[in-house]
């Protein structure tokens, strides 16, 4: 009974920081165009900042959850991989996010859809004026992501049915939040892996490990991307001359 007061604390926990944004920015924005700036800095830094402070308690809140409940992580059933292990599955699990997400992106573009994502544009734009909010996405989205998708969704059903169901169905779950049903199959089998990666260690720092890999790798090549098409293009200039 714990372990279900626990979850549902943790996903209310999770619905809060996710929610509270609209009314939040409603107050701070004004305020910031009232300082001085433009009302689209305004809303950028607003939102960086309100991502960075209410993904950091949510974060801190999970935590708390967790360790007061001393059994909360004994799901799924069986033996822990070692910590070493474990971390290296992880380091290992973001090349098999990438690959897994290049299939995914061919079959979407096989089935006509444009290539890009504009959830993760819009983070990239918010990240680049608010630069806090760089650290709520490669740090604490994953945390909270992983302990919502893969220890209750994932967790709550492997035990119950079997890995394929529980894995499908937390993955779709994952994708949908994301609210860009165009790329549902590019953000579902990410969510497939990292429910791989939770299964195969039975420790939800493995998919916390892939996931922020993941997460930091796509924010260092969206904000140089300006610097990485330049070089490029240099190379391509250097190769023709020779």
């Amino acid at each position: 009974m714990k372990k279900r007061h626990t979850s549902l604390w943790i996903f209310l926990v999770y619905a809060a920081a996710q929610l509270s944004g609209g009314p939040v920015l409603e107050q701070i924005i004004p305020r910031l165009v009232a300082a001085g700036h433009e009302e689209r800095e305004a809303a950028l830094l607003a939102t960086g900042w309100w991502i960075f402070i209410s993904f950091g308690v949510a974060v801190a809140a999970t935590l708390l959850l967790v360790r007061s409940d001393k059994t909360y992580l004994r799901t799924p059933k069986g033996p822990k991989a070692s910590v070493g292990v474990s971390v290296l599955l992880g380091v290992a699990g973001f090349f098999m996010v990438l690959f897994g997400q290049g299939l995914a992106g061919m079959i979407e573009q096989m089935l006509g859809v444009e290539a890009g994502s504009q959830n993760t544009a819009a983070l990239v734009t918010v990240a680049d004026t608010a630069k806090p909010a760089i650290f709520a996405i490669v740090f604490f989205a994953p945390i909270l992501e992983e302990f919502i998708f893969r220890r209750i969704v994932f967790g709550g059903l492997v035990d119950r049915t079997n890995f394929f169901v529980a894995a499908a169905v937390s993955s779709i779950a994952f994708a949908a939040m994301h609210m860009e049903f165009t790329h549902i199959l590019l953000y579902a089998a990410s969510g497939f892996i990292f429910a791989f990666l939770y299964h195969r260690t039975k420790r939800i720092t493995t998919s916390i490990i892939a996931h922020m890999l993941l997460n930091g790798f796509v924010m260092i090549v969206q904000l140089n991307m300006d610097k990485i098409q330049e070089f490029i293009r240099t190379m391509e200039r250097l190769s023709n001359i020779q």
